[in-house]
């Protein structure tokens, strides 16, 4: 892809919505160039891939826009991970997979982790509490969903900036048109977290403990003898993917969130009013424009989807965000309101995929809004005038920057 292809990618990116519009109007599905698949947009055919993974694979489903050279596919190789992950798998090993992550995020597990999780969102908001102003994404919400998912892990306190960063890098290194000098920096940044997380599974062969590593290894892995050099780079791969899809999300949809209620003013005001209103505005902000906007499925035999035949190995694009509009699921689909009836969004994925992680994602958009709402009652967005730009990515959709004052 060249860079003027990933011009119109990013614009795509940065406000999808018209794409989606037009696509929901349309007789069957649309191909679009610059994701190189078809685009899925209707809530009832999005439902009707997602209940169907034999016939529309995950393989592809992390597909980078941007093929690495081979000095940094060199740099990588010194490092750990290039085996299917939860989201890229399917069958009997996607549930082998899965199994462990689904336990190791028990309902008894991230009630456990809730008081640790209030206690660093307090101390981020009381950071920053005096001086009237802050940017929170730098200053909240790139940190909070980090410190939590490394509590999980069993990650130290000092490592978890690595570990965080090693994630935003490999995003970076993926899915942003770099300069191979930084793309080789951002290949030693991933390789240094794919090692820091090689280091924990190898101490906690050694001596386990309860957290999520142990039980990586414990499902994965069982036995007691060093670790083969396979099962080290299927159980970084695992890790590090549980590591990102744990706080690049979260991350993404606190800023989407924390922006939305701030732009429709009415809403926030309502929230401050009503603190028993904070479920349903998580819901609202996720329905409205969520995090992660879609992935990618290749079919796996020939199929007929709202009319439209594709192929044995036809990329489509399944596009949540798009069916979290679609009229004939939602009504007003976009207006965003937090009185909202419930409704059954597909903003955490549906069936096999569906994410493990929602449960402690709502609790830390919980625990964020609550502490906003109550502490700066007058948060209002830095300019009004001035667009919020967001970043050009469908998988972890957000503001780049969040200036707030109050």
């Amino acid at each position: 892809m060249d860079r003027h292809e990933h011009a119109r990618l990013d614009a795509l990116q940065r406000d999808p919505y018209p794409h989606y519009a037009r696509a929901r109007r349309a007789e069957g599905l649309t191909f679009v160039p610059e994701l190189d698949a078809w685009l899925v947009a209707r809530d009832a055919d999005v439902r009707e891939v997602l209940r169907r993974p034999e016939a529309f694979s995950s393989a592809n489903a992390l597909r980078p826009d941007v093929i690495p050279g081979p000095a940094v596919l060199a740099e990588l190789g010194s490092g750990f991970g290039g085996r299917p992950v939860v989201v890229t798998s399917d069958g009997p090993q996607h549930q082998r997979l899965r199994a462990p992550i689904v336990h190791g995020l028990s309902a008894a597990r991230v009630a456990a982790v809730l008081p640790y999780a209030t206690e660093r969102a307090t101390a981020l908001v009381e950071a920053f509490a005096a001086r009237g102003r802050a940017e929170l994404m730098g200053e909240y919400a790139m940190l909070l969903p980090g410190d939590v998912i490394g509590r999980l892990i069993g990650l130290d306190a000092v490592d978890v900036p690595v570990a965080v960063r090693g994630g935003h890098r490999a995003e970076e290194l993926l899915f942003r048109p770099l300069e191979e000098p930084e793309q080789i920096a951002a290949a030693r940044d991933v390789v240094t977290m794919q090692q820091l997380l090689d280091t924990y599974l190898r101490a906690r062969r050694a001596r386990p403990r309860d957290d999520l590593c142990t039980a990586l290894l414990t499902a994965l892995a069982p036995g007691t003898g060093e670790l083969t050099l396979e099962e080290r780079h299927e159980l970084v791969a695992h890790l590090q993917n549980f590591l990102l899809a744990g706080h690049l999300t979260t991350t993404a949809q606190i800023g989407t969130t924390v922006l939305h209620l701030l732009r429709h003013r009415s809403q926030w005001e309502l929230l401050c009013e009503k603190p028993e209103l904070i479920p349903a505005a998580i819901e609202e902000a996720a329905r409205y424009d969520t995090a992660l906007q879609g992935f990618r499925r290749i079919t796996t035999r020939p199929v007929l989807l709202s009319g439209t035949e594709l192929p044995t190995g036809a990329a489509v694009f399944v596009a949540f965000g798009s069916a979290n509009r679609d009229a004939r699921r939602h009504e007003r689909p976009d207006t965003f309101d937090i009185t909202r009836p419930p409704s059954r969004h597909l903003s955490f994925g549906h069936g096999a995929h569906s994410c493990p992680g929602a449960n402690l994602a709502r609790e830390q958009l919980h625990l964020t809004i609550h502490l906003l709402t109550t502490h700066f009652p007058s948060l209002r967005l830095a300019t009004l005038d001035t667009p919020v730009r967001m970043h050009p990515t469908l998988i972890h959709r957000s503001p780049e920057v969040l200036e707030v004052v109050w």
